[in-house]
């Protein structure tokens, strides 16, 4: 039926080019910005997904930086440690070429056994970056052990939602090679802790030996201060073996102080790693929720400005057809 108040095939081919219009709003949008879903109204779930996931993965790249920091003071150091263990070899190889000699050969060994001795305390001195050192401490007045030293490794968020920081644990007390706390119950580090001479192991007390003596069971002696020469003393062939003992032990406990060490930047460097991936798959996963497939849009698009070309013609059709009613009135 022909109408002149209701033109019928005008408002189908309106409301399909205002669809066409729709639809090629929202393809160059995911054309221009790159996402399928860029707001929550696109689709509120993904979105919220997506959103968390970009959140977490900053974290995560704050951790990775964390772990960086970490690596390098860990590496800092077992660096001292290491040049440490070389000069106490060289300690050891004194006292052993000492054992034996004349007074006088002791006296010089005296003088380059304690250029060693500073040598090892400016390598713990030295042994800080970012203002942490674990091998020179100072637990002060009241700590009873040397702090943690607590490297972030990871940012977790539960089932539920919930956030939560992991770290890597140094245990810098059992590492230590100098301890300046107060404390009357703190712990000395390696080098500067109180050992028997006959077997090196650490006590609280000290027994300061006599120069020149037998060595006693009692004497104690400290690799960063004992003397085979003070004065005009000498000190005994059964104490420069004590000192050997306790010079084998303290080397022994700065063997294994490194091995910790090494095993903590091998935990980090694997963490660091981990963590490297991780971002990349969250990446990916977000980017499959969100991401647009550019060569499917760009596909749609040509269709859609196709579909857009002939709803414009279909509706210039469908106006004309109003103007037909004229001519049954034209004479």
């Amino acid at each position: 039926m022909a109408s002149i108040m209701t033109n019928a095939s005008a408002l189908t081919a309106l409301q399909s080019l205002n669809a066409t219009q729709k639809n090629l709003d929202t393809t160059q949008a995911r054309i221009s910005t790159g996402y399928r879903v860029s707001q929550a109204s696109d689709n509120a779930a993904y979105w919220s997904i997506a959103t968390t996931m970009r959140s977490d993965n900053q974290a995560m790249s704050t951790v990775s930086d964390a772990l960086g920091l970490g690596a390098s003071k860990v590496d800092t150091a077992y660096t001292g440690m290491d040049s440490a263990i070389t000069t106490i070899n060289q300690i050891q190889q004194k006292l052993t070429a000492s054992f034996g000699q004349t007074d006088a050969s002791k006296e010089k060994t005296q003088v380059e056994i304690a250029a060693l001795q500073n040598q090892l305390k400016a390598y713990a001195d030295g042994a800080t970056f970012s203002g942490t050192n674990m091998l020179s401490v100072n637990s002060g007045a009241t700590a009873t052990t040397a702090a943690d030293v607590k490297i972030v490794s990871a940012f977790n968020r539960s089932s539920t939602g919930a956030v939560s920081i992991s770290t890597i644990d140094v245990n810098v007390e059992s590492i230590k090679l100098y301890e300046a706390g107060t404390a009357a119950t703190v712990s000395k580090g390696i080098l500067d802790a109180n050992r028997l001479g006959t077997d090196g192991s650490v006590v609280t007390a000290a027994s300061a030996p006599t120069l020149g003596a037998a060595a006693a069971a009692t004497d104690t002696y400290t690799v960063a201060s004992l003397k085979i020469f003070s004065g005009t003393t000498a000190a005994s062939d059964t104490q420069i073996q004590a000192m050997m003992n306790v010079v084998d032990a303290a080397l022994k406990s700065m063997t294994n102080a490194a091995t910790k060490l090494g095993a903590a930047k091998s935990s980090i460097n694997l963490q660091k790693t981990f963590t490297s991936s991780l971002m990349d798959s969250i990446d990916r996963g977000v980017g499959q929720l969100v991401d647009a497939d550019m060569n499917k849009e760009s596909t749609r698009l040509q269709a859609l400005q196709v579909q857009q070309q002939l709803g414009v013609q279909a509706l210039s059709i469908a106006n004309g057809s109003s103007q037909s009613i004229l001519s049954l009135f034209r004479g």
